[in-house]
């Protein structure tokens, strides 16, 4: 398979190892050491099958997430979906640019937080309204190799491979609040309501990136779905063996070494110092501005195209910005909102974490409507869901709904 046949799976695995997940795992490894590292494993099927699912929904119906929602939903269940993304996202938003302004920081002590907030918002927004579609995927692709110094970084250090293959296939958990919101942000940072929505929608972008805006119907082949299943299967992948080496090399560096908390942008860099010494804050500050800027615009993107399907708004990034005002706007709005939450007095490390529990909560309501639209034949026609697709899928949503039951009752 040629690169260029890699795109919004890619894309989509690529942006779910954002700031949110880098700090997740690192905080996970730090903590814990390996216990958790066998979730790496666990979520990669469960990663697979779901995204799989929405990009499917979104090559069949020729229409996104929220699109297939309002046609076949209560309004009602729509708008609270619609709503329930908006602030989870926008939480995720303020949250990566944080964590980027930080990051910076690392490099340049002297330079003000806000202002680099200020620059990320505006560098952001400014790819996402002025960059063609075309040009704006292809670097997105790119982008998604920044993450690999921990998978180069995992060679250069002593490792315990017998410790780290029994934690990978022999799973351990303690019922500890700490367990729970642990596990709530590892599976809210890896399998995110953001995604579903990207994913939907990037198929479709796919089909008319090069049609000037024109709502076509093209007929969806065999061959295309096979294609779309290699991109979502090495899309999750990349995802999930960046997740497993930053849970290892956190483990083997913060936690072997009795650094058991990451409270700041510092320490989380210094899991990286094996590799490249006192080069590991320009190598761990490379690492998150590239995720975040390659997030963020997921975030947002993702937030518009949920509402503006839901509005009946003309969307897509195929669209100039006279073409879809309303579009760009919420893309707008959402990041401004986020903007506005690193000035309230958020921790940059912790809201990181919290943004993805926030995901893990939202999650189950959503994942039950894409099994339930991909498994219509009435939807799907011939591309309906296997019967093991399906259980896979009701694994999932038991799964998110259990560890948010979880999450709640120990925050209680």
């Amino acid at each position: 398979m040629k690169f260029p046949k890699l795109g919004p799976g890619l894309t989509t695995g690529a942006a779910d190892d954002d700031p949110s997940g880098i700090a997740t795992y690192s905080q996970a490894g730090a903590t814990t050491g390996f216990t958790f590292l066998w979730m790496a494993l666990f979520t990669y099927p469960l990663m697979v099958v779901i995204q799989e699912m929405c990009a499917r929904i979104g090559m069949v119906t020729g229409k996104g997430l929220a699109a297939n929602i309002r046609e076949h939903y209560p309004k009602w269940m729509l708008y609270l979906i619609a709503a329930l993304l908006f602030g989870a996202n926008a939480f995720n938003i303020g949250a990566d640019l944080g964590a980027m302004a930080e990051a910076s920081r690392l490099l340049f002590p002297t330079l003000p937080f806000a202002g680099l907030v200020v620059g990320f918002t505006i560098l952001s927004l400014c790819l996402q309204v002025f960059m063609s579609y075309k040009t704006y995927s292809k670097y997105l692709k790119w982008l998604s190799f920044a993450l690999f110094s921990y998978i180069i970084t995992a060679f250069t250090i002593t490792l315990d491979w017998g410790n780290i293959l029994q934690s990978t296939f022999v799973p351990t958990f303690h019922f500890t609040k700490e367990s729970w919101l642990l596990m709530a942000a590892i599976l809210g940072t890896t399998i995110s309501p953001y995604l579903f929505f990207w994913q939907t929608s990037q198929e479709v972008e796919e089909k008319n990136k090069n049609r000037a805006g024109a709502e076509v119907e093209v007929e969806v082949t065999k061959q295309d779905i096979s294609e779309m299943r290699t991109d979502v299967v090495t899309g999750m992948f990349v995802s999930n063996i960046v997740m497993f080496f930053i849970i290892v090399v956190c483990a083997s560096t913060l936690f072997g070494q009795g650094i058991t908390s990451i409270d700041s942008a510092a320490d989380a860099a210094a899991a990286l110092k094996p590799l490249v010494g006192n080069g590991a804050s320009l190598l761990f500050a490379i690492g998150i501005i590239g995720a975040g800027l390659l997030a963020v615009p997921v975030l947002a993107g993702s937030a518009s195209y949920a509402i503006s399907e839901s509005f009946k708004l003309k969307f897509g990034l195929y669209n100039k910005l006279h073409e879809a005002t309303a579009f760009y706007g919420i893309i707008a709005l959402s990041m401004l909102v986020g903007f506005g939450l690193n000035f309230i007095g958020l921790d940059p490390i912790k809201a990181l974490i919290y943004s993805s529990i926030a995901n893990c909560l939202v999650a189950p309501l959503i994942i039950i409507l894409i099994v339930k639209m991909a498994s219509d034949r009435g939807i799907m026609g011939q591309y309906t869901n296997k019967r093991f697709t399906t259980f896979l899928g009701w694994v999932l949503v038991l799964i998110m709904s259990v560890v948010s039951l979880g999450i709640l009752l120990a925050l209680l």
